[in-house]
């Protein structure tokens, strides 16, 4: 009798622990939050379940500086976002420690007259937060923070479909349909949906840039304007002295395979050099100097870009992201990160911390930091009023690739570049297309070598397939994945956008409520009726491109392809000074061109070097990328021959092809031939791209 009574307060207590709902969202994330809101505007009801303790994930954990690509194609509630963003920043008590004029119009865009459409772009992971805590109030969402799944036994399956999910608390949640919102994709996971971890091949889907970018310099994976190597070994040259910390002794994947491997994480830092809300940089516990030896080793070789990802935000505060060959990103250490428990997971994190933490120190405090480096950064320091309740640090890790599912519909980059067409848009995305990158290894001659770092245009905005948000029909006919969704790994580097998340965040919802009103799988709905809801609920699903304004997909690796003779990118060019990176204007050879900022950072060089198959007299061209605001007195010197010519050129306007001549010069084939650029007295930006050498 009392086993019998036992058992039945067992039950009751089970069924009780069990909450129902149409909709159960597990994670907090942007998209969690957004799909979330969605579904109660659609008259469901709907629980966001997670192990978050604050909401926003990335977009509240220090990343104000979005990354947003073509802002006209971020429509709905993502947009939504954003203006409610903009309306904190109207309110003066916002603005505690800047003035809102001194801020001025940055991060706007265009301004809009009608108040209804203004947005915020840039902003503080403090306002973020709110935003997202408004939403949940407003929309009367309940809301179960610090809740992990059970990702052993969690899920449970009935005839395909998810019946209910468990957290390791012991609460459950039952559904008509369930959506993942995690980075990590672990109820998708956990529920035996098919998915890829690492880089496929570039074989695989027909791709030109997945699978290991060994050889090939998107970015400058290195440290650009150097004018040395930096050496792998503790004892420069000498391999038998054991390699130098944060280098790995394995080789690289050849060119183009698969392997295991993740864009590296690090934590999007927001910063402030407001003396009265700065908390100083102090050593991590676990501080170890060592760990740092190639940025040492990089500053005495004359590398000047620490502050260039200090992004400006609101307040006296910075956004602060990874730049350079050795900084924030913390390559390599994440490889088990997406699979791991969630304990491996947590030391993972940690160790991500103290490396971030202990960088900050070395640059403080180490004498091998350059006095102006040291004195500037100690002005810097952590925000007392952000993540107040974790000593001031972020609360969210940015996992930039973890899971992704393998779908109804994989997006590749033929998608995001349209070489193919994409079936059934739910939103799109703009953003280029980028990969942190994965290693740093040593090269054959004993040198650092960073690998996978990627840039490349999508050819502007692209379309992203409503399947790609479902599992294989056959699998979960009831989940919906809007963040660890189904795409390459090389396409997902631009769909992992927090704007494209939200905008992700808004569809899954919107086709889960017609897959329940439907009583039907979610891979079976109406493409049509899906369509007119978020078209009028605000969502951008399609946008005409011209095409003809971009370079053609095959030649993305090389100028060398489309130019006749030599030519060498500024990819390959040997820099001295500073230099950015950009693709913002249009014709340019290679991943991009680079510019001296209007000669804000001081003196800058670009040397390029070629060496001639054979003595004669070559024409030689500069690749120009014309705009008004370029340099009309660019100082350029011709190596040749017989000497050395000088030149100027104005960089405001050029030929069609883009191609300006610097005249015929004779050159031998022993001696290499150079073009020095210079922006000594230049009066306007002076940007470099590619110099070419053609026989005559």
């Amino acid at each position: 009798m009392f086993r019998r009574l036992l058992l039945a307060v067992l039950l009751t207590s089970t069924l009780l622990a069990e909450e129902t709902y149409d909709i159960v969202i597990y994670g907090g994330t942007s998209a969690g939050v957004i799909a979330a809101v969605q579904a109660k505007k659609m008259g469901k009801t709907v629980v966001i379940v997670g192990p978050d303790k604050h909401l926003g994930g990335l977009s509240s954990g220090g990343l104000g500086y979005t990354d947003s690509g073509d802002k006209s194609v971020i429509g709905g509630l993502s947009r939504n976002f954003y203006h409610r963003v903009w309306q904190y920043y109207q309110k003066p008590e916002t603005w505690v420690h800047q003035k809102r004029e001194t801020f001025g119009n940055k991060g706007q865009g265009t301004v809009a007259m009608d108040q209804a459409e203004r947005t915020m772009w840039i902003f503080e992971p403090s306002i973020a937060e709110k935003v997202f805590e408004d939403y949940v109030k407003e929309f009367a969402i309940p809301v179960l923070r610090d809740e992990w799944l059970d990702r052993t036994k969690g899920v449970r399956l009935e005839n395909g479909r998810i019946a209910s999910i468990a957290m390791l608390s012991g609460k459950a949640f039952a559904g008509k349909v369930f959506i993942d919102a995690t980075y990590e994709g672990d109820l998708m996971a956990a529920a035996g949906v098919s998915y890829h971890v690492g880089r496929e091949a570039n074989a695989e889907f027909n791709e030109k840039h997945n699978g290991s970018q060994v050889g090939i310099l998107h970015h400058r994976h290195h440290f650009g304007v150097l004018a040395t190597e930096i050496s792998a070994y503790n004892t420069p040259g000498d391999p038998k002295s054991g390699v130098v910390a944060r280098v790995t002794p394995v080789p690289p994947t050849p060119k183009g395979e698969a392997d295991h491997r993740v864009q590296a994480y690090c934590f999007r830092m927001c910063l402030t050099d407001v003396p009265e809300n700065r908390i100083p940089f102090t050593a991590p516990v676990g501080y170890d100097p060592k760990q740092y030896e190639v940025l040492a080793r990089a500053y005495a070789a004359g590398w000047k870009e620490t502050f260039g990802k200090f992004d400006l935000i609101p307040n006296g505060k910075t956004d602060t992201n990874n730049h350079g060959g050795f900084s924030f990103d913390n390559i390599g250490y994440n490889y088990d990160y997406p699979e791991a428990s969630y304990e491996r997971r947590r030391e993972i994190i940690a160790e991500h911390e103290t490396y971030q933490k202990g960088l900050l120190y070395f640059i403080c405090t180490d004498p091998r930091v350059p006095a102006d480096v040291r004195e500037k950064i100690n002005t810097w320091g952590l925000p007392k009023d952000e993540f107040k309740d974790n000593s001031n640090w972020s609360h969210q890790i940015y996992v930039r690739e973890a899971r992704r599912m393998m779908g109804a519909f994989v997006m590749t980059e033929n998608e995001l570049t349209k070489v193919k067409p994409t079936p059934d848009s739910v939103g799109m995305g703009s953003y280029m297309i980028d990969s942190h990158n994965t290693q740093r290894y040593i090269t054959p001659e004993g040198f650092v070598q960073n690998e996978g770092d990627i840039g490349v245009s999508p050819r502007g905005p692209y379309e992203i397939a409503y399947g790609s948000l479902t599992p294989k029909k056959g699998q979960a006919a009831n989940l919906l994945v809007p963040v660890a969704c189904s795409a390459t790994h090389i396409a997902y580097g631009s769909i992992r956008m927090e704007p494209v998340f939200m905008i992700l965040g808004q569809s899954a919802a919107t086709a889960a409520v017609m897959a329940i009103d439907g009583k039907i799988a979610v891979q079976d709905i109406s493409y049509a009726d899906l369509k007119a809801r978020l078209l009028a609920d605000g969502q951008v699903l399609s946008k005409p491109v011209d095409l003809s304004k971009y370079p053609p997909m095959e030649d993305d690796h090389t100028v060398a392809k489309r130019l006749p003779g030599i030519t060498v990118d500024d990819a390959e060019a040997k820099l001295t000074g500073q230099w950015a990176m950009s693709r913002a204007g249009k014709g340019f050879h290679g991943e991009g061109y680079r510019h001296d900022n209007k000669g804000a950072n001081g003196p800058a060089t670009a040397t390029f070097e070629a060496k001639l198959p054979k003595a004669g007299k070559y024409e030689v061209f500069m690749a120009v990328v014309p705009n008004a605001n370029r340099a009309t007195n660019t100082p350029i010197r011709i190596i040749h021959a017989n000497g050395q010519t000088d030149v100027v050129v104005n960089l405001t306007k050029g030929p069609a092809d883009g191609l300006v001549s610097l005249g015929i010069y004779d050159f031998s084939d022993t001696q290499a031939a150079q073009v020095r650029v210079s922006n000594e007295g230049a009066k306007g930006y002076v940007v470099i791209d590619a110099v070419n050498w053609q026989a005559r």
